[in-house]
């Protein structure tokens, strides 16, 4: 008998909540099982374990290979699994909600289905990086021009701090090494940051694919959020990785990445960050935390479920 199969799974009200997990971990070259409530990696230096409630984000390189029993655990726990390809440019995500609420998903669909309130949700955005001035009067087109000035800033005044060269955000998805060491550290923080907001997007509730910024994309929201960090986190980062001259750019990344995204709270901030501009900061958490399926109605909105509607017309009473 395979361990863990007589553990039942725990009630959403037992799971860590989003904002108090682990940021994410990283292993390759490694067997990934299930021992109880955690998962076991295993590899040539011994055994480790990592509780799967503690898990927001787990992030499997090349050469892993992981059992049904270690997802299905980890499933149940509602963390977020990212395959990665070389070097942890690529990425494939696996997601569950720490809800079973559809509050936040009906508002962002509302949100973005409406172009007054869209319009609004990403002036909000904008208004996050550029704090203390007023930007509700202006355009989708002077908004990008103003962020793309502040981001240039940004690399110009990291590559003084630190003194690393930049020229351009040069890179290519399918070769890690195509890119300079600076452009292979941006390129290794991004995609932890992408998995961070990944996970906490679906922990919520959410979906990826319905961006105010970014549009046709499947992880639209996802950059839509991943963006009001990357001033803050990962190209400061990168470049002070970079500077560094790490035998291993991405892997010295990763651990820089994970340090800054504690110091940061980042966790917390996404998860309030994410419902304010949803409209949803003012809910109180037991909101979120219902086991409530109603059915719609075009007059009333909703009427109850578990109830056979029709019966007394059928039987003629």
């Amino acid at each position: 008998m395979r361990a863990g199969l007589g553990t039942p799974p725990p009630e959403l009200n037992e799971l860590v909540r989003a904002e108090d997990r682990l940021s994410f971990v990283y292993f390759e070259h490694c067997l990934i099982n299930r021992a109880d409530n955690a998962i076991t990696v295993i590899d040539d230096t011994g055994t480790i374990h990592v509780p799967a409630a503690s898990l927001s984000v787990l992030m499997l390189g090349p050469g892993t290979n992981i059992t049904h029993q270690a997802m299905t655990v980890i499933g149940e726990n509602g963390a977020t699994v990212i395959w990665v390809g070389e070097r942890g440019v690529r990425m494939y995500a696996f997601g569950k909600p720490l809800t079973h609420s559809s509050l936040l998903l009906q508002r962002q669909a509302s949100l973005v289905s409406n172009t007054r309130k869209r319009l609004a949700v990403a002036r909000q955005m904008y208004q996050m990086r550029f704090p203390g001035e007023d930007v509700s009067g202006l355009t989708m087109q002077q908004l990008r021009g103003r962020e793309g000035a502040r981001v240039r800033r940004v690399y110009r005044e990291c590559s003084a701090r630190t003194g690393v060269d930049w020229d351009k955000r040069t890179y290519d998805h399918d070769d890690f090494d195509f890119g300079s060491e600076i452009n292979k550290a941006l390129s290794a923080a991004h995609t932890c940051l992408y998995g961070l907001v990944h996970a906490a997007i679906v922990a919520l509730g959410c979906s990826p694919g319905l961006g105010f910024v970014h549009v046709g994309h499947e992880r639209s929201f996802v950059y839509d959020i991943a963006d009001l960090y990357k001033a803050e986190l990962s190209i400061p980062v990168a470049f002070e990785t970079a500077a560094m001259m790490p035998d291993d750019i991405g892997s010295a990344t990763r651990h820089r990445m994970r340090d800054a995204v504690y110091d940061l709270s980042l966790m917390k901030r996404m998860v309030v960050d994410i419902r304010s501009l949803l409209g949803a900061d003012g809910l109180a958490d037991e909101v979120f935390e219902q086991d409530h399926v109603g059915l719609w109605d075009d007059h009333k909105g909703e009427v109850a479920a578990g109830i056979a509607y029709g019966i007394d017309e059928e039987d003629g009473a």
